[in-house]
């Protein structure tokens, strides 16, 4: 029988959302055990155990075993650059990017450090997991430095959108570490963005006399 367009269709739909299911259902039976046991104490054995599938299957839906833990990482390096990529006319990167921490704040959003205290723990308490945060710190702002190099018609190794995204980065890092900070210390969600929705106002008009012109859309 010959198989139609829309039949095709619907079964290709069919095996990519059950695609996703099974890397979901990996990626939260390994952030639990992760989270009761340790991401150094826990295998992939364990993980394929509890999920339920072969330890083949959680090697080809992830990589690397800190991919289980930090799976939006993607999405994490490519923020500060999609903020200045899509930057309103007449904005600024910096005011850009200045919206959209304070969106992200507002909306308590995981990717900016509202985690909460149970995972937040666990990047802490793993020196793999703390090492390949700082990594993915590194990688978003070399990606904000070509977007600003390029927002600014500039080279990619343009030393004054570097430095620039330097700053940014650095501001990003602060505020994300004091997110988790707070997160430990015991503050709800609600409480740690009332206290960064301040202070993170006053990092980025810090800024605004060296950088608040540059890269105006």
């Amino acid at each position: 029988m010959e198989t139609t367009p829309n039949a095709a269709a619907s079964a290709l739909g069919l095996r990519e959302t059950k695609k996703q299911e099974t890397r979901q259902l990996i990626s939260d039976h390994a952030t639990r055990l992760f989270i009761e046991q340790g991401f150094e104490h826990t295998t992939i054995a364990e993980i394929a155990a509890a999920a339920r599938v072969a330890k083949k299957t959680v090697t080809n839906y992830f990589a690397r075993k800190e991919d289980l833990a930090l799976d939006h990482q993607e999405e994490f390096s490519a923020t500060l650059a999609h903020a200045v990529t899509s930057r309103h006319p007449g904005e600024s990167a910096l005011a850009a990017l200045r919206r959209a921490f304070e969106t992200a704040v507002a909306a308590q959003d995981p990717v900016a450090g509202f985690a909460g205290p149970d995972f937040s723990r666990m990047i802490t308490d793993s020196p793999t997991l703390s090492a390949c945060l700082r990594t993915l710190h590194d990688q978003r702002e070399q990606a904000l430095a070509e977007a600003l190099a390029d927002a600014a018609g500039t080279q990619p190794d343009d030393i004054t959108a570097r430095t620039i995204a330097g700053l940014l980065g650095a501001v990003h890092r602060v505020l994300f570490q004091r997110i988790q900070n707070l997160t430990l210390a015991g503050h709800t969600n609600d409480e740690i963005a009332t206290t960064i929705a301040k202070e993170a106002a006053r990092a980025f008009d810090l800024l605004e006399p060296a950088i608040g012109d540059y890269a105006i859309a």
